[in-house]
């Protein structure tokens, strides 16, 4: 079974990215995938830079790169900021992606050879899409195998019913299918 956890780029109570990333674990699991819910309230990450992680790299960003490392693939919900990905989401993926211990500069061992997939909430149009063109850029440089499919849910102000399922078939059906793709990517790789 291949483990997967979901990372959303977001803490606002009511977020519609959040809602986003409750679906993806439900279609995960029913896919058979072991699955880790991220909650990045729960880590006490600094602004990354350099003079912080040489005087004393943060337990919480060693514990967040030990859970990613310990996962065959990684789905991340990211709203979209200004066009790009949420700082969140951003400083969370850069601690993880820095070397611990007796690792080299470019271990990438949080995420090197492993699956990724996306997916994002909006109140616009566009679903996010902006923003998950960064995220997969991102990803891919810090050597993810980030699959094709995506999920983009525009004007997510309307697209959530009292119940938090997504009122239109499109997205809903896009969920399960990436889902069903991570956990087949990740496995291969994994095996």
């Amino acid at each position: 079974m291949a483990k997967i956890a979901v990372i959303v780029g977001s803490t606002r109570e009511g977020s519609f990215n959040r809602a986003l990333g409750s679906l993806a674990i439900k279609a995960l699991e029913a896919q058979g995938a072991i699955v880790a819910d991220v909650d990045l309230a729960t880590f006490d990450l600094p602004l990354y830079s350099a003079a912080l992680e040489a005087e004393a790299f943060p337990a919480d960003a060693q514990r967040l790169k030990q859970l990613f490392a310990a996962q065959d693939g990684l789905l991340f919900v990211s709203p979209e900021y200004n066009g790009s990905v949420s700082p969140l989401l951003k400083n969370a993926i850069d601690w993880a992606s820095r070397p611990t211990g007796e690792e080299s500069l470019v271990a990438l061992s949080a995420y090197r050879g492993k699956a990724a997939a996306i997916m994002s909430a909006s109140i616009s149009p566009f679903g996010g899409l902006r923003g998950l063109m960064h995220l997969r850029q991102i990803l891919a440089t810090i050597q993810m195998l980030v699959i094709p499919e995506q999920v983009l849910v525009p004007n997510a102000h309307a697209a959530f019913d009292e119940d938090g399922a997504l009122k239109e078939a499109l997205p809903a059906t896009l969920i399960g299918m990436t889902a069903a793709r991570l956990v087949k990517v990740a496995g291969a790789i994994a095996a």
